[in-house]
């Protein structure tokens, strides 16, 4: 099957479902009122609360949650065929993600700013919003962990992308002045923002980077663990407007010009698809489709992750609540995009069926490594770049969402902390709550020796804790639809659906770590298991109660 026809349906699917389905909800569900004063107005302060243009905020909403999950999922994924995989991504990005994280923004702007954890408390009690932050504390320890471990491997295998990395930051910083400080229109901006980060590129194909074997007594990799979380620190303490706004904004145009890249390259190459529909032959122990797909592809379809963003950071900076709906569902959009052009690469960038077996030889592998294989390659054959060239782009790409996702990864970490130190009634200021995030991710990272890559040692626990996590975000939005008398089945039939295959996916795990005797593992997937069943019940409770009129926020006020 030609790669055109597999890029045409999907863009076409999630087109629509922008188009018609956003539409839908944003008028029948949500209801969006245009002179709704948002929380970056009521409770500006210059730092987390920026009322900011729509296209901005979407640039740090979608590279935000654009980290390198949406591109590992998919290229894990295919394992099992592209067709489950494709199918996945297109109408989980329509039904799921885009309602999860639209009404996770929504849910927020309208209640200060809160995040997901906090709202649980005045939609389903105190004792399901300790649990909640507990759950989402540990996937933002997971995604800080290994997310740094991620950009560090690719800085060192692939050095061509260090210069343009770095670069990025001094670039976000420059548009951060002009637009913010000079009141230079978004446009040109943007332009020379782009052309300086190709430009970066590359200069850094010309001149890689490549550290010694030893640098300051640590290996090279984890000097740049080391290096990363220092940056992310000081990036959760600037204002919003000063790094983290430019940084996502400019990252989410180089990602919108690389996927154009990407899409040029299928259409003038006509790549086949070489992986089979649907593999009859699988590896050795490879896992059953049902329920690890729903697990292994997390962003790109549903991530919890992205309701920790849309109501930790996204809605703080909210300048209208009628554009929630382009920030929110075209968000996910735009992630579903990113996880179609990932399995696109990773089935229609090798040369033969037998070049795609040798990669895939056991469930796990692929990944990154693959989607810079396979996109380098169609980038090559489509558009004549030379192969060095497009991996390095294809790796740039990787690294600067996987970044900006550690930058606002590490504000919200700090958030849940202060929230926390609140419930507690302790008053924790930024400045000790991020080093406390710093040193638990730090701690994690460079734990027992394992020099700065012990993040790793609990991501195989992320896909069915994130996916947890974003089924609790649709329990709490659904609470507040059925609170205030709304059609809540929107909500409620993605929910049963994501809660059911994560809690059997943690019940699978829960075997194998038992047999594998990966006591630590184990110990956390009970936790995480508790947390989800007592939220989930907290939760069913809530919704049996009924529509309760002291919920009908038709005013700017958040709920009582």
């Amino acid at each position: 099957m030609s790669a055109i026809a597999l890029m045409i349906v999907g863009l076409a699917a999630m087109s629509l479902g922008y188009l018609f389905y956003s539409k839908f909800i944003a008028e029948k569900i949500y209801r969006l009122d245009p002179n709704y004063r948002t929380p970056a107005h009521t409770m500006r302060d210059g730092v987390d609360y920026v009322p900011t243009n729509k296209f901005v905020l979407w640039g740090h909403h979608f590279t935000s949650v654009a980290g390198a999950a949406p591109i590992v999922g998919p290229a894990i994924a295919v394992i099992w065929g592209w067709v489950p995989a494709f199918m996945w991504v297109v109408l989980g990005t329509i039904f799921f993600a885009g309602i999860h994280d639209f009404g996770a923004l929504w849910a927020s702007a309208r209640n200060k700013g809160q995040s997901v954890g906090m709202l649980s408390g005045r939609l389903i009690g105190s004792r399901g919003r300790s649990l909640f932050l507990v759950v989402i504390f540990l996937v933002l320890l997971m995604v800080n962990g290994a997310f740094a471990a991620v950009i560090s491997n690719l800085l060192v295998s692939t050095p061509t992308s260090v210069i343009p990395v770095w670069g990025a930051i001094v670039v976000a910083l420059v548009i951060g002045q002009l637009i913010y400080r000079y009141n230079v229109k978004l446009l040109w901006p943007s332009l020379g923002g782009v052309i300086v980060l190709y430009l970066l590129i590359l200069l850094g194909s010309q001149y890689p980077v490549t550290l010694p074997d030893t640098v300051l007594g640590l290996s090279a990799k984890s000097f740049w663990i080391l290096l990363l979380f220092a940056y992310a620190a000081i990036a959760s303490l600037l204002p919003v407007w000063v790094l983290l706004q430019p940084r996502d904004y400019i990252n989410g145009l180089q990602l919108f010009v690389g996927l154009g890249l990407l899409y040029l390259a299928v259409l003038f190459g006509a790549p086949e698809l070489v992986a089979p529909a649907y593999n009859a032959e699988l590896p050795a122990d490879s896992p059953s489709i049902v329920p690890l797909l729903f697990v292994t592809i997390a962003c790109g379809a549903i991530s919890g992750f992205h309701g920790l963003v849309a109501s930790g950071t996204t809605s703080k900076q909210l300048d209208k609540e009628t554009d929630a709906r382009f920030v929110g569902y075209f968000g996910a959009v735009g992630e579903g995009m990113l996880s179609l052009a990932a399995i696109i690469c990773c089935t229609a960038g090798f040369a033969t069926l037998l070049d795609w077996q040798q990669v895939y030889t056991a469930f796990g592998q692929g990944g990154v490594n693959a989607f810079v294989q396979g996109g380098g390659t169609l980038l090559a054959n489509g558009l004549g770049l030379p192969a060095d060239l497009g991996a390095t782009i294809l790796a740039v790409m990787a690294i600067l969402f996987a970044g900006t996702t550690m930058d606002t990864g590490l504000r919200l970490q700090r958030f849940v902390i202060q929230e926390a130190g609140e419930l507690a009634g302790m008053k924790v200021n930024t400045v000790v709550g991020t080093l406390i995030a710093v040193g638990v991710c730090m701690a994690l990272a460079f734990g027992a020796g394992s020099e700065g890559s012990g993040g790793m040692a609990i991501w195989p626990l992320f896909g069915t804790t994130n996916q947890l996590l974003a089924g609790l975000t649709l329990s709490i939005i659904t609470v507040l639809l059925i609170k205030q008398g709304r059609p809540a089945m929107y909500t409620l039939v993605p929910l049963v659906f994501l809660l059911a295959m994560s809690i059997y996916a943690l019940l699978v795990q829960m075997g194998q770590f038992y047999r594998a005797e990966n006591w630590l593992l184990l110990g956390m997937d009970v936790v995480i298991l508790i947390a989800a069943l007592w939220v989930t019940l907290e939760a069913v409770i809530a919704m049996r109660k009924g529509r309760d009129p002291a919920a009908d926020m038709t005013t700017d006020e958040p709920l009582p």
